[in-house]
């Protein structure tokens, strides 16, 4: 028998599984993967049943259970989990149930459950999205950036503030999930993504008189690189770097200022390229593995034919790489940082990749469409 998409569409919405039509996607789950990988550091036997992407409508449930009072969300849950709420909110220590955008947070779950409204046009997926933007924009700090979860500085550590403006971008840009959104609130939003960008051209790290790129934290008065966790040093940062030239690269109409921050960016992401090395994995016996998710060491082999790497950290003052101990110890070899924090964080890596191949067709078509750039247009 074939059924009518209409009739049993209420049906489905309350099992979680209508995805609308085939010509609406099923909101993506991807920027939660972060969070969840942390949930899963601490987490080592999941015994429990999850949910499936296609069942949205069960997802965005999760979310307002687990949405706090201020408007934001905690960080590190299995939001795929079929746990009891309470049991999994009682569970964490007291800080760990505050709000922050620390491992990519708040801002993803404002949009997804945004486009869960669009599918569904429940109003209880309306009231949250604007709590969470509430939320957002009662915690930008006058600097234009947010803060991260160890220190109180503008935050590209996680795509803390890029992720924040990111969201903002696109609501100003009209994006069909935000479409209800009074003009107001959009306003306020406009402005918010204006002091955020100006936050981060600020920001750019100048080293011998040459624009380079960015840290993981800058002081909100100084906009210099600052400290946050012990092993994380002010310097400029590889990574991080790729997720602020992204954001910029996704700035319709770019001025003259971000055309020349990107430009600079790039130049120094190919100057700070490092040839004849790659990072291999060795498998560890079950005695000497320290982490369930990370099973392995990691080590630094020469090979002429490795393809191009970059470190996380570069000095500030002529470009260094270096490493950094769990203790705040700064080292320049991979076998000099202990154990649990080869592993356990990324101090190679290939980010540059896919900004470099973005940057080529970016860089054409800003060219051609050159004579439109104007100073101020955003």
């Amino acid at each position: 028998m074939k059924l009518n998409k209409t009739i049993i569409a209420p049906f489905l919405f309350a099992l979680g599984l209508f995805s609308c039509s085939s010509s609406v996607e099923i909101p993506s789950l991807d920027a939660f993967r972060d969070g969840i990988h942390h949930w899963n550091l601490e987490h080592k036997d999941r015994n429990y049943k999850r949910l499936l992407p296609e069942q949205y409508v069960a997802i965005a449930d999760n979310f307002l259970a687990y949405q706090n009072e201020d408007g934001g969300w905690p960080k590190n849950v299995d939001w795929l989990a079929v746990l009891p709420t309470d049991s999994v909110k009682n569970a964490l220590k007291e800080r760990y149930r505050q709000s922050t955008l620390d491992n990519r947070n708040t801002f993803p779950q404002v949009e997804y459950l945004a486009d869960v409204y669009r599918l569904t046009k429940d109003e209880r997926y309306k009231v949250a999205v604007l709590k969470g933007l509430d939320y957002l924009l009662s915690t930008q700090n006058q600097s234009g950036g947010w803060r991260g979860w160890d220190v109180d500085a503008i935050t590209f550590n996680d795509e803390v503030t890029t992720g924040a403006l990111e969201l903002f971008l696109k609501i100003t840009q009209g994006d069909e999930s935000f479409d209800w959104v009074s003009s107001s609130l959009k306003e306020d939003i406009a402005n918010a993504y204006q002091l955020g960008l100006e936050a981060i051209l600020k920001c750019q790290i100048v080293q011998n008189g040459v624009k380079t790129a960015w840290g993981q934290q800058h002081d909100h008065i100084t906009y210099q690189s600052v400290k946050a966790r012990s092993y994380e040093l002010p310097g400029i940062t590889a990574n991080e770097s790729c997720d602020v030239i992204l954001f910029l690269m996704n700035i319709p109409n770019p001025s003259d200022e971000i055309v020349e921050s990107v430009k600079d960016a790039i130049a120094w992401l190919k100057r700070s390229e490092i040839k004849g090395i790659r990072v291999e994995r060795i498998s560890l016996s079950n005695e000497n593995i320290i982490n369930h998710e990370y099973p392995y060491d990691n080590v630094v082999v020469e090979d002429s034919e490795a393809k191009p790497i970059w470190a996380r950290y570069y000095e500030l003052s002529d470009n260094t790489p270096f490493m950094c101990t769990r203790a705040g110890q700064k080292v320049w070899t991979l076998s000099d940082v202990n154990a649990e924090r080869r592993t356990g964080y990324e101090w190679y890596g290939y980010w540059p990749m896919k900004v470099l191949k973005k940057y080529d067709t970016w860089i054409i078509n800003t060219n051609k469409s050159g004579i439109e750039i104007k100073k101020d247009a955003q």
